[in-house]
């Protein structure tokens, strides 16, 4: 039975994970490093060390606290900005008896809206990471989508809409203010907010792992939200934390989805392996805010009409047999949105490998309805007119490696929008190697490093080249690459170079590490005979 106080069995999950003793090692002492090496790059900026624009950048995105874009972001700014970030950061790491919210105010004046490149929630988590330079204990760092589930399910309600970066970081330091309270009242000690920040991240996160020490609150979080379903508010993440927990910059789903609102229609293209798919559903259910407004389909050769649109399908009743009409993915999609129309809620279709169909065939006159959302037709096998509501949108796939498909049409491509995911081009160029640095165990960095010589060896053929995915895996180890890239990359890469066999030898795993190698020991020994000479240099003077 679920106690009617919220935080009575939020803090018995809390003790749990707590007792398990991986508090310090999973949550608090990595956190307690970055501080530290905030703490000397303050020091060294309220000095004016001559290093300190090194010490910050590195010390800021040396962390997997914030995304690997806004640590870009945040970095160009001081290299191109130095003057004004350093006024900023001196702003916010004074040594002055300032409140937090005067810290946060003086510093988010100077702080360009285009460095954190999204709205409140990630304006905030940047400004958190730096005031760990400060204090951890006292300021420990920021997540919004992480917070707005420990809002809703312990009842501790959300800042006002209107709140700026301080308020909404001050409303945070409360709850964990308060999470230290009741945890104290019910046997739990929490030593400073940091701990209570590690205790909530740890019970919030990792949703998806299943296990004997499973997320402390994937169970009491449902039975939670059940109990406390009409008066808390619906958990919404925002365009910006969408695109930072997919690495990708927010400038780039903003362009997809202004594209959506103005066509209705865009198609992901690009190599295997580049996301397209995964990233279509996450952005449909985004927009349409619930899974259950998303309907996916995937076209092949032998999909028909029939089986998108509508038609006769056969049956046995009793003894007889028969046909009925049923109706395909598309007519109920678009009867579910047109429910929702005067609402203004938006549904979604994705059709994955779209370019897999006879699109000709499967759409018919469908094409006439993508350009006419406000005209109705009769369909083929109806008296009923039918349309296309509004609030229906779709989002194709296409695989542009795959040989066997027939040409998009010219009528298709000029009712849909094409957006390219491509290995060269944001926002797929230098996914994988920023994933392995923030996600990926240590020292496997030299797998980006051999996609990305495969890539140019493969220059001659756009299309052919790997994309990232193939390796963003949980518990990617070297044994594991070898098995991706024997059994998927390279047979592959033989299928796109067929008769040519003398190129093959280039693909080779072993090969393409000892050739990055080759060239990492040139430049070291370069570097090396250069320093060397200007020592001459400067011994002869």
């Amino acid at each position: 039975m679920v106690s009617d106080n919220p935080w009575d069995e939020y803090v018995r999950r809390a003790k749990a994970y707590v007792a398990s003793g991986r508090l310090n090692v999973e949550e608090i002492d990595y956190k307690v490093e970055i501080a530290v090496r905030l703490s000397a790059a303050r020091d060294a900026t309220l000095t004016g060390v001559d290093d300190w624009m090194t010490l910050v950048k590195r010390d800021f995105s040396n962390n997997n606290l914030t995304p690997w874009r806004q640590q870009q972001r945040f970095r160009l700014w001081i290299d191109d900005s130095r003057n004004d970030a350093l006024r900023a950061l001196r702003a916010i790491w004074t040594r002055d008896a300032l409140d937090v919210a005067e810290r946060i105010r003086n510093f988010s004046e100077l702080l360009p809206t285009s460095v954190t490149g999204g709205g409140v929630g990630t304006r905030v988590r940047v400004i958190s990471v730096l005031l760990m330079g400060v204090s951890s204990y006292q300021y420990p760092p920021f997540g919004i989508t992480v917070l707005s589930r420990a809002y809703d399910i312990t009842g501790y309600g959300r800042p006002e809409r209107s709140a700026d970066v301080a308020a909404v970081y001050e409303h945070y330091l409360g709850f964990l203010d308060n999470f230290i309270g009741e945890a104290a009242k019910r046997g739990l000690e929490l030593r400073h907010r940091l701990d209570a920040q590690s205790v909530v991240w740890a019970l919030h996160q990792n949703r998806d792992e299943v296990s004997e020490h499973q997320d402390p609150l994937e169970q009491v979080g449902l039975h939670l939200e059940v109990a406390h379903e009409e008066d808390a508010s619906p958990s919404v993440m925002t365009l910006t934390e969408l695109a930072d927990g997919l690495t990708f910059p927010v400038e780039f789903l903003e362009e997809v989805q202004n594209l959506l609102d103005d066509k209705k229609q865009v198609i992901f293209q690009g190599p295997p392996g580049t996301g397209k798919t995964f990233v279509a559903r996450e952005l449909a259910e985004h927009l349409a805010g619930s899974k259950d407004r998303v309907r996916l389909v995937q076209f092949h050769p032998s999909y028909s009409y029939e089986d998108f649109v509508q038609g006769f399908r056969p049956t046995f009743e009793g003894a007889q047999a028969g046909f009925e009409l049923r109706d395909g993915p598309l007519v109920r999609a678009a009867r579910a949105a047109r429910l929702d129309q005067d609402k203004g809620i938006k549904h979604f279709l994705i059709i994955d490998e779209i370019n897999r169909g006879n699109l000709a065939v499967v759409f018919g006159e469908l094409y006439f309805l993508l350009e006419y959302r406000n005209e109705r037709i009769q369909l083929q096998y109806s008296d009923e007119p039918f349309s296309l509501p509004d609030n229906l949108y779709i989002i194709g796939t296409m695989n542009t490696a795959d040989r066997s498909i027939a040409l998009v049409d010219l009528a298709l491509r000029r009712r849909f929008y094409f957006v390219e995911f491509h290995p060269d081009s944001e926002p797929i160029m230098g996914l994988l190697r920023e994933w392995l640095r923030e996600k990926g165990p240590d020292g496997m960095e030299w797998v980006a490093d051999v996609v990305d010589k495969a890539n140019e060896l493969l220059r001659d053929d756009r299309h052919a080249a790997i994309g990232p995915s193939y390796f963003m895996k949980k518990g990617l180890d070297e044994d594991a690459v070898k098995l991706i890239w024997k059994h998927s990359v390279f047979p592959y890469i033989e299928e796109r170079l067929f008769g040519q066999d003398d190129r093959l030898g280039q693909f080779n795993l072993n090969a393409l590490r000892g050739e990055i190698a080759q060239v990492e020991e040139s430049q070291t020994d370069d570097d090396g005979e250069t320093a060397s000479n200007a020592q001459d240099d400067n011994d002869g003077e």
